[in-house]
């Protein structure tokens, strides 16, 4: 934001919807295959308004895929909700270098998700078995801290932070490392967030989202959420684009939670 006129109070908003899907289908076919068809939408959008002071910033991501193969059901595969938001204020001196900031986020999905392999509650049910919903986990985060902005594709915040895992289902909760009554696990911290949005040569864009939160109780064991998005435009409304997500939360899985995405579709603008 540093090299932006602040002169006078200035807005700019972006908002994209997308469509994108795959289709195989095969007769007599002496190779073998899987008859499939898949589809995800999406829908993209950034505002910041800012003047000689403040500077605010929104930032959605929201998408949803199927996936159809053979006799197998209609399954889910992408599910995300985001919603982000920042409010900085540019002072003078230190202040100027680095800005005092607020901020807050909300993850979650539209729709159940299942695990089609096993049951990970280890009550006997026979998969596929409902592991997740809306707010089921939803995550809430919140930080104040100082922001540095290098100015055109750099940005390094880190402060205090708190965080909020709501599981609305009950029986899901032990899945999260929650006891049954326990709606709400509520968490305070350090928190440090690094932006990077660089076009890293012409219609080829590299977006990414690096999040840690190390809550005061667990120092050693940070929750990480990673987002990379990388697009090619080959032309106004066709796009390619590989969207990775790396998750560590040890209240949910020792290991990383892993997500990659590869689509080609239409991206339309809408503002």
């Amino acid at each position: 934001a540093h090299a932006q006129d602040t002169s006078r109070d200035s807005t700019a908003t972006t908002l994209s919807a997308s469509l994108a899907g795959s289709q195989a289908q095969f007769t007599n076919w002496q190779q073998g295959g899987l008859n499939a068809i898949a589809l995800t939408a999406g829908l993209t959008g950034e505002h910041e308004r800012f003047d000689d002071r403040w500077e605010q910033s929104y930032d959605l991501n929201m998408s949803i895929g199927v996936v159809k193969q053979d006799t197998l059901a209609l399954r889910k595969s992408n599910d995300l909700i985001r919603l982000e938001a920042a409010l900085r204020y540019r002072g003078d001196g230190f202040f100027r270098t680095f800005e005092p900031t607020i901020a807050a986020t909300f993850r979650s999905q539209f729709a159940p998700g299942f695990n089609f392999d096993k049951d990970p509650l280890k009550g006997g049910r026979t998969p596929p078995v409902k592991v997740s919903d809306f707010l089921a986990p939803g995550i809430f985060a919140q930080s104040i801290g100082l922001t540095y902005d290098q100015g055109t594709w750099f940005k390094q915040r880190f402060g205090l932070g708190a965080k909020q895992t709501v599981v609305t289902i009950t029986r899901l909760r032990p899945l999260y490392n929650m006891e049954l009554d326990d709606e709400v696990r509520v968490e305070g911290g350090l928190e440090s967030r690094t932006d990077v949005n660089r076009e890293l040569i012409p219609n080829v864009r590299y977006k990414s989202s690096l999040g840690l939160f190390a809550a005061f109780n667990q120092p050693d064991m940070p929750d990480v959420t990673w987002d990379n998005i990388l697009t090619i435009k080959a032309n106004e409304w066709l796009t390619t684009k590989l969207e990775v997500v790396v998750l560590l939360d040890r209240d949910v899985d020792p290991g990383a939670q892993v997500k990659q995405v590869l689509s080609v579709g239409v991206l339309v603008s809408l503002i």
